[in-house]
């Protein structure tokens, strides 16, 4: 096969022309057939006003000869290509033959009823206690994109996975989340943060990544993720993304194929304690009518996500190694999306473009870096909660990405250093009770130190709003504004949840302050329009990533703790989506690896 990259086209040309110009690129003639694929298609905006549409295709030529002589010619932008193959993307093919179900029908997207119950979590609601001991079973905490892929793989191995998951299903979680948004009733259990499909789902459903694809585990994900209901768009474009409205489906059909390959998914299930004795896991859970439900395995997933701040706890009191990490806070930013289509596009290109989009980076003095992050195109911003009192926000986008308004987060890099000075800063000057003293000092607290500055900062932003979504204008909260004052913006913004006007420099420490001020004035250089007074900031984006590491080993399992799997963004291996999907496969892989032998 033949990659051509470079390939470039007047935005829409559409099909024919771009047939047209690999013909042209190659120097085939009009009988000589060939067949293509899109690899990879992205705007380039660089000279605008005129756009182009770059695209990277791989072309089959029907005869090996011409495809040989074309590789052998030295054409600029040709070369051969054999893409990699995830060598389990089948892994469920032989299984199924031998089990009588065509491949083709092997899920058809909809479980039965006895399996639609296990995916339920119980098959009786007056069950009570339940105690599940098959320890060849693997057990995942987590039904986020790590523990989804880690459990499907394992499924059509037919290794029979259980899942639990403390959040309820897409479709429950839904109605949780939208009642928390019109009214402000939080169920601490299932919300933004917590249920199927994890904190993903209810964000853009981006899937870029910038991690390399050597194993074909990425392109194994794109297409699992369109098998289940995303659109084919994802496979080729330079941003892929699902959206939220579809995303909730996708994740759905990914666990009902789970059920229906012999796996049981627990919803509304939390796990409180886990103990080992003799190389089994034990696992104590509270179901959703507070009955207990125990588990033993050998091969124990913890897919737990980035915020399950309870669980953190529990494995450092059981005595997990872990350590606390840098990670980044600071606000979301939202400004008219059609400010944000002029700057990256120009004025009327005349073209149907996505709404456009921004990557950004700025060095402050000393090092420190601020940056935009999860940037939303034609998105919300949301009330991303999981803790009563305490206040995140985060970015979402539907599908369509129709929304007036763009947002993104902007956030400044902090240390475990820097903000256990942050913390003692906070404790010697804070009077108010309220706010809660460090309980313990010494190793065993700075474990969690990065939790606690977040708790801080959500305390700090809960407060400010009065239990809304506190936001400001940049004029009113710059420095060379009008410090304090407290005004709307020109625009309407898009904000899921109750949401008022305030002031936003309390809830943060002076040098984030600084940061998330000099980088939104430093790219006004890139952006005309960035540092406007009527850009609205919104306050606390404090969950961009997990605040530890759980440390594991080459062999993916937690140090001195055989058939212990920290997995995930939680863990501190992930990144986004499809890093945390990828990382759930390579786990299920170990499982798989240590199962044969």
């Amino acid at each position: 096969m033949i990659r051509l990259t470079q390939l470039k086209l007047k935005p829409c040309a559409g099909e024919d022309l771009l047939e047209k110009a690999i013909r042209k690129a190659l120097h085939l003639g009009r009988a000589d057939a060939f067949s293509y694929e899109v690899l990879r298609r992205s705007i380039d905006a660089r000279k605008k006003p005129e756009l182009s549409e770059v695209y990277t295709v791989l072309v089959r030529l029907k005869d090996e000869q011409t495809e040989r002589r074309i590789l052998g010619a030295g054409l600029k932008n040709v070369e051969a290509y054999q893409p990699a193959v995830y060598r389990f993307a089948r892994i469920h093919e032989e299984k199924d033959s031998r089990s009588g179900l065509c491949s083709d029908d092997a899920y058809g997207g909809k479980a039965d009823s006895r399996e639609t119950d296990a995916c339920g979590g119980r098959t009786d609601p007056r069950e009570t206690d339940l105690c599940l001991t098959d320890p060849d079973r693997p057990l995942i905490v987590g039904t986020g994109p790590a523990g989804l892929f880690c459990g499907l793989l394992l499924a059509r191995a037919g290794c029979r996975p259980i899942l639990i998951e403390r959040g309820q299903r897409a479709k429950d979680r839904s109605r949780s989340v939208q009642l928390f948004w019109n009214k402000g009733s939080l169920n601490p259990e299932s919300n933004v943060q917590f249920g199927e499909g994890g904190a993903g789902t209810f964000s853009d459903g981006k899937l870029n990544t910038g991690v390399k694809d050597p194993d074909g585990r990425i392109r194994f994900i794109l297409e699992t993720f369109v098998s289940a209901g995303a659109s084919d768009e994802i496979l080729y474009s330079s941003k892929p993304h699902v959206g939220t409205d579809v995303l909730k489906e996708v994740v759905t059909n990914l666990t009902d194929e789970i059920c229906f390959r012999g796996g049981e998914v627990f919803f509304e299930t939390r796990m409180y304690r886990l103990q080992s004795s003799r190389g089994i896991w034990q696992v104590s859970c509270t179901g959703a009518l507070g009955e207990s439900i125990s588990f033993s395995t050998r091969h124990l997933v913890l897919a737990i996500g980035h915020s399950s701040r309870d669980t953190f706890e529990m494995l450092r009191d059981t005595g997990i190694e872990m350590h606390p990490k840098s990670f980044a806070v600071g606000v979301r930013i939202q400004h008219p999306q059609a400010m944000i289509n002029r700057a990256m596009y120009g004025d009327s290109p005349g073209y149907q473009l996505p709404a456009a989009s921004y990557k950004l980076t700025h060095r402050l003095p000393g090092g420190r870096g601020v940056y935009s992050f999860c940037m939303c195109p034609g998105g919300y911003v949301v009330n991303a909660s999981s803790e009563k009192g305490h206040l995140a926000v985060n970015g979402m986008s539907f599908h369509d990405r129709a929304s007036s308004c763009a947002n993104s987060a902007i956030v400044v890099t902090v240390s475990p250093e820097e903000i256990a000075a942050d913390l003692r800063g906070w404790e010697a000057h804070d009077p108010n009770p309220a706010h809660g003293k460090l309980q313990e000092t010494g190793s065993r607290k700075q474990v969690l130190i990065g939790m606690e500055f977040q708790r801080r900062l959500e305390k700090a932003a809960f407060d400010a709003g009065g239990g809304a979504i506190p936001a400001q204008r940049f004029g009113d909260f710059s420095c060379a504004g009008s410090p304090g004052s407290c005004s709307l913006p020109d625009y309407e913004p898009q904000i899921m949840g109750r949401w008022k006007i305030a002031d936003l420099r309390p809830v943060f420490p002076e040098r984030i302050l600084k940061g998330i001020e000099e980088g939104i004035l430093a790219w006004e250089r890139q952006i005309k329009g960035f540092s406007s007074p009527d850009a609205l900031l919104c306050a606390a984006e404090s969950r961009t990533s997990s605040p530890v590491r759980i440390e594991r080993g080459e062999n993916l399992q937690a140090i001195g703790h055989p058939g212990l799997y920290p997995c995930g963004e939680g863990a501190g291996y992930a990144g986004g989506i499809t890093s945390a999907a990828a990382d759930g496969l390579r786990v299920a892989e170990q499982i798989l690896s240590s199962k044969q032998r």
